[in-house]
């Protein structure tokens, strides 16, 4: 279907991919991963001729049409909702357009053209065109008021689902798409991965999504060492057998037939769980055929994230008496009564982003509320991971300078006590001299981290702590709050974050605030809080 031979990119003296030999077959998709910088969206600029390999060649099968989801969200500003959508099939919206332009002028001279473009466009089903493409766009949530407005005059996040729709517009050959869970709120991407899980055709997706990754990849494709190679199964099967022959690797006394049992029980139970999954059938027998040697260790660093507490917590956590919040006349929620519990660990939803970094700002003291109170018990000490860290780095400070601003003790301060902690955090040797305002958006937040680690408090408060983040750090970051003692308030769009971290569920509304004590998933799937939700938002 595609394939990629002998593809070399090199940047200067640094060579991103040597020799690439991949092939990507219809019926899989194939969900790329790869530390920060391996050239993970490099390679689908490339894939989507979009960007030249410094040698290679990338064959597409004749006939097949290739979509990509676009990610310039002003490209298409001139043009309606609708009429966006369907350019997403670009040889049906060119037949499309030259019979627009020919029936506008209409003549016996242009009449025979006319009829061979109908012919075309029957064939391409291209009368059912624009109702194809108001269902997606309903499926998206892009509701039908919008259909004709020009895309220049649509919010950002709605732009992101129109692109969305048009890359998924005329059922493509091969889908490319980077990051497309972006923006979307938990309803769409639920959408979006049903759709994919039964989607024939090939989907190459890059995403940090890994909830995303499991329900619709039968395909990890992992970017190492300069090289690209395919492993069956989804993103939590290549990460536990990568975990699992890295510590058999470590285990020079073990015999190999030992080892190769150990895998094999592996494969068995993970083939038996994923029977659970949407893709059940075929990546069950991908992992039935699966060979013990197919599975190797990753060279992935993971951040040593390690949440420990001054001092427990007593029982009296926080509690909050008719909280409200509004911005620009837009009520974000009101009559907020919560009294947190030790040991809650409470992911803090809403529809609306503003509503839970408000939240998070009062509680911190940075926003005045509206309405109403709370109060922290004695005995906590809080700490604070803003969706927006720029202010902690307007400054020109060197790492181990900026994080020696929050150490408690003398011994804390020393140098080598601080570039452990950095260490730990991936930033050794000389990344820990690196001035603090030239750093990237993933650095920023394993900065902030390496902050709060300091300081040691026993109640966190997380607005999207995932953003910016590679799956190395989510899923260290990941593991980290599963097994921290104390109290948790966070928010994020990160589905396995939410649904493994989480057992309290706040959802804050302009109608008021849903608690309950289930995990993600069940408060998601319950049907008569939908209902509650709905009503809740209308008000």
């Amino acid at each position: 279907m595609l394939s990629v031979s002998n593809l070399s990119v090199q940047f200067g003296k640094r060579i991103l991919f040597d020799e690439v030999n991949v092939t990507f077959t219809q019926g899989n998709c194939y969900g790329i991963i790869g530390a920060n910088g391996a050239g993970k969206s490099t390679f689908l600029k490339i894939l989507s001729k979009k960007m030249e390999a410094t040698s290679g060649h990338i064959f597409l099968e004749p006939g097949k049409r290739m979509s990509v989801l676009e990610q310039d969200h002003y490209a298409h500003d001139a043009h309606t909702v609708l009429d966006t959508v369907i350019m997403g099939n670009s040889v049906l919206s060119a037949v499309k357009k030259e019979m627009d332009a020919l029936y506008a002028d209409y003549s016996d001279e242009n009449a025979d053209r006319i009829g061979e473009l109908q012919m075309q466009f029957d064939e391409m089903n291209g009368w059912n065109a624009e109702s194809d493409a108001a269902a997606l766009l309903s499926n998206l949530g892009i509701a039908e008021e919008y259909h004709y407005t020009l895309m220049g005059d649509l919010d950002g996040k709605l732009k992101v689902r129109v692109l969305l729709a048009q890359a998924l517009f005329g059922n493509p050959d091969v889908l490319i798409m980077d990051e497309p869970t972006n923006d979307l709120d938990f309803e769409t991407i639920g959408w979006l991965e049903n759709f994919l899980a039964n989607y024939e055709n090939t989907v190459i997706v890059v995403s940090h999504d890994r909830h995303f990754l499991d329900a619709v990849c039968t395909h990890i494709s992992d970017i190492d060492f300069g090289k690209i190679n395919h492993y069956s199964g989804n993103y939590t099967f290549w990460y536990e057998s990568s975990q699992l022959a890295a510590r058999q690797r470590a285990q020079q006394n073990k015999k190999a037939e030992e080892k190769a049992k150990e895998l094999q029980e592996f494969i068995q139970r993970f083939s038996a769980n994923v029977a659970k999954s949407k893709q059940a059938t075929s990546r069950k027998k991908m992992l039935e055929k699966l060979k013990v040697e197919d599975i190797k260790p990753s060279s992935r660093r993971y951040p040593a994230i390690i949440f420990e507490q001054e001092r427990e917590a007593g029982d009296q956590i926080l509690n909050m008496d008719g909280l409200a919040s509004s911005v620009e006349g837009d009520l974000l929620f009101k009559n907020v009564d919560i009294n947190l519990a030790k040991g809650d660990k409470v992911a803090v939803i809403s529809k609306d982003s503003r509503a839970t970094s408000a939240f998070y700002e009062i509680l911190s003291g940075e926003l005045q509320a509206d309405a109403g109170e709370f109060q922290w018990g004695v005995t906590t000490i809080q700490s604070y991971l803003p969706v927006d860290n720029s202010k902690y780095f307007d400054n020109d400070l060197t790492l181990v300078d900026w994080l020696r601003q929050y150490a408690k003790t003398d011994e804390e301060r020393e140098e080598v006590h601080i570039r452990g902690f950095l260490g730990k955090m991936l930033f050794s040797g000389e990344e820990a001299l690196k001035k603090s305002r030239v750093l990237s958006g993933g650095e920023k937040v394993r900065c902030m981290l390496s902050r709060m680690m300091l300081l040691r408090a026993n109640v966190l408060m997380l607005d999207e702590p995932t953003n910016h983040l590679d799956l190395e750090s989510i899923t260290a970051f990941n593991n980290s709050l599963k097994n921290f003692k104390g109290t948790v308030l966070f928010t994020t769009h990160d589905h396995e974050f939410a649904q493994t971290v989480a057992n309290r569920i706040i959802e804050l509304t302009p109608g008021g605030v849903i608690d309950r004590y289930l995990s993600f998933d069940d408060y998601m799937d319950d049907k008569s809080i939908q209902e509650l939700r709905k009503k809740m938002y209308q008000k």
